[in-house]
């Protein structure tokens, strides 16, 4: 066995080793914790799957013919979700109240299961969006040109599906997960030489439109670097999106303005902020959520006549997705799994960045201290569940969590002192006599 593969087979071990344990830790330690603690505050618990609104919402307009977005549909999904319509007298039910708040296209993609029973869906989906992000992983591999063993990439599939913002998304059936693997399926597409297909896979991503929107900027920015070739993958975007509204529209008239005021209402009962206006204030995070944008267009603009499988193409395809995560208007921890190429392409070119300034290998050290942390915390709590007391462990079932969500501004941290230093330096480089 050569040394290559023997260390990948430990790698591989290791990996499997952690899934296993953040996947023991969900079920034996922190899904207990909340369900006893639900059951105390009074908090409703139903079936909490996040595919349930839409597929409530698709059989309703394509079975009978009701508008998705009215409040008696609204309280139909409560009594599912929650268990029974949500109360606002009562302090304990949860502020969202899950209203139907998609393009009314999604009920298309639901279409096939509307006359199942709903737990046989939930299943299938399930496991279907394993598949897709475990599939995204090797994809990302492939737009990264990263060439590493199969246990290697076996590894990192495993780390990915037992992190826990993807356990998150795959407990609750999330379409994030699924528009993810859009993403990672339309990236590889035009890297691969089929704009068209790729036009069209985004254009069906857009069920999650601010997922979407910045890497869509990011390729019209792109596409301006060489018009003549690049304009197929749009074209094709715009062609399927006006398919999709106008079936939309022919189900159900003047949706996109019931569509709006959805968003709207949700953003309200939810109370949603963006992740830096959530920790530094709603005037601090906006000024640099701004700073930000600005930051990630200039770096894009610079990029646009990059090929589409060049290493400037990949790091500014991995920055906007980065940045997604920190700037959309509502911070989940399963949005995480659009960091994923990034990660990637940090772990990739972790022997350069280590080489670097003393900023990047500090801030790789911290990235790295803070994604071992959920495995070796969940696995560590996992073990302890099968000799300590449930009411011992479960006191401590949030210690996994607590790095979880810095991790995007460690990641986005990372991107612009590495990558976005070294393009100016090589640019000042080309300048020099």
């Amino acid at each position: 066995m050569s040394g290559g593969f023997h260390k990948s087979f430990w790698l591989l071990l290791a990996a499997v080793v952690c899934a296993v344990g953040t996947w023991t830790y969900a079920g034996r330690v922190l899904i207990p914790h909340q369900i006893s603690d639900s059951a105390a505050r009074g908090r409703p618990r139903g079936n909490l799957s996040d595919l349930y609104p839409r597929w409530i919402g698709a059989r309703e307009l394509l079975l009978y013919g009701r508008d998705p977005y009215r409040p008696e549909v609204t309280r139909e999904i409560q009594a599912g979700y929650y268990g029974r319509p949500l109360d606002s007298s009562r302090a304990g039910d949860p502020i969202d109240q899950q209203g139907f708040a998609y393009p009314v296209y999604v009920v298309f993609y639901l279409a096939p299961t509307v006359r199942l029973d709903f737990g046989v869906v939930q299943r299938a989906f399930f496991w279907i969006l394993v598949g897709i992000t475990a599939a995204s992983v090797l994809l990302w591999l492939g737009v990264l040109n990263w060439r590493i063993s199969a246990p290697a990439q076996a590894a990192m599939v495993a780390l990915i599906l037992g992190s826990l913002p993807v356990l998150q998304g795959l407990k609750l059936q999330q379409l994030s997960l699924l528009v993810a693997g859009m993403c990672a399926a339309a990236v590889a597409l035009l890297v691969w030489g089929h704009p068209l297909a790729a036009g069209t896979v985004l254009a069906l991503a857009t069920i999650k439109p601010q997922l979407v929107l910045p890497l869509l900027l990011w390729l019209g920015i792109w596409s301006l670097g060489d018009v003549r070739r690049r304009y197929r993958w749009a074209a094709a975007f715009l062609i399927v999106l006006s398919i999709l509204c106008a079936a939309s529209e022919l189900v159900l008239p003047h949706w996109i303005g019931r569509f709006w005021r959805a968003v709207g209402e949700y953003w309200q009962y939810t109370q949603a902020v963006p992740m830096l206006e959530a920790m530094l204030g709603k005037l601090a995070g906006r000024a640099l959520e701004g700073l930000l944008a600005a930051i990630a267009a200039l770096f894009c603009f610079q990029r646009r006549k990059a090929a589409e499988n060049s290493g400037a193409f990949q790091t500014a395809t991995c920055m906007v997705l980065a940045l997604t995560v920190i700037s959309v208007p509502t911070f989940s921890l399963y949005n995480q799994v659009l960091l994923v190429p990034a990660i990637l392409l940090i772990a990739r070119d972790r022997r350069a960045i280590w080489a670097g300034r003393m900023a990047g290998r500090v801030l790789l050290i911290m990235l790295a201290a803070m994604l071992a942390w959920q495995w070796l915390w969940a696995a560590s709590l996992a073990g302890l569940s099968f000799v300590l007391a449930r009411e011992t462990v479960e006191r401590a079932s949030g210690i996994p969590l607590w790095a979880v969500p810095q991790i995007p501004l460690g990641v986005a941290a990372l991107m612009l002192i590495h990558y976005y230093r070294r393009t100016f330096t090589a640019a000042a480089e080309a300048r020099r006599p």
